[in-house]
């Protein structure tokens, strides 16, 4: 296994490069530091025009400038690298939690449903936050289930704290709730 995580990591460290080196050839060309007529310069935009192109316009569309496009496209890649890497982690270590419980019986197998229920509320509450952050609220497509799993949970917590400002303190408590739940749940399996 771990020779396919270096192996996955090798891959993405390559992604990275690869796009490291796309940037700085458009930014090369872009600046003008080589010649965009020039034998190099067409090659160098030939190459890097079909990644950067969309990536230009949609920085474009949004107010910002062309030039900025290689870094957009260095820190993608690499956010979509650690992603990649560990969503591979945290697949194999789900791997390994079912298949263990799977042969320890059936106290295994509801400490397992406890933890994947609370990993699950944990990472919607999370991603409901950053997403408001972001901008990205309820009616959203992509927020939409995150708030129907975790309506159940801070709505009411929300109706019985008071006001913070600006500030929403809800989902933390929400996360302590279901902390406290785990432990409960576990201190009865044990």
């Amino acid at each position: 296994m771990t020779d396919q995580f270096a192996l996955l990591r090798y891959i993405v460290f390559g992604g990275f490069a690869l796009a490291v080196l796309v940037a700085v050839g458009s930014w090369l060309v872009r600046t003008r530091r080589v010649s965009p007529f020039g034998g190099p310069g067409k090659l160098l935009r030939q190459l890097t025009d079909p990644v950067m192109k969309p990536i230009e316009r949609r920085i474009v569309r949004r107010g910002g400038t062309p030039t900025q496009a290689g870094w957009w496209l260095v820190i993608g890649v690499a956010i979509l690298g650690v992603i990649v890497v560990s969503l591979a982690q945290w697949l194999l270590g789900a791997w390994t939690r079912v298949s263990v419980a799977s042969h320890g019986g059936a106290r295994d197998l509801a400490i397992l449903a406890v933890t994947i229920v609370y990993d699950v509320l944990f990472i919607a509450i999370l991603v409901r936050v950053i997403g408001s952050w972001i901008g990205a609220f309820r009616y959203s497509g992509w927020m939409r289930p995150f708030y129907w799993l975790t309506d159940w949970l801070i709505k009411p917590i929300q109706r019985m704290m008071p006001a913070t400002g600006m500030f929403d303190l809800s989902p933390l408590v929400a996360l302590l709730v279901l902390w406290v739940a785990k432990q409960i749940v576990f201190s009865v399996l044990f």
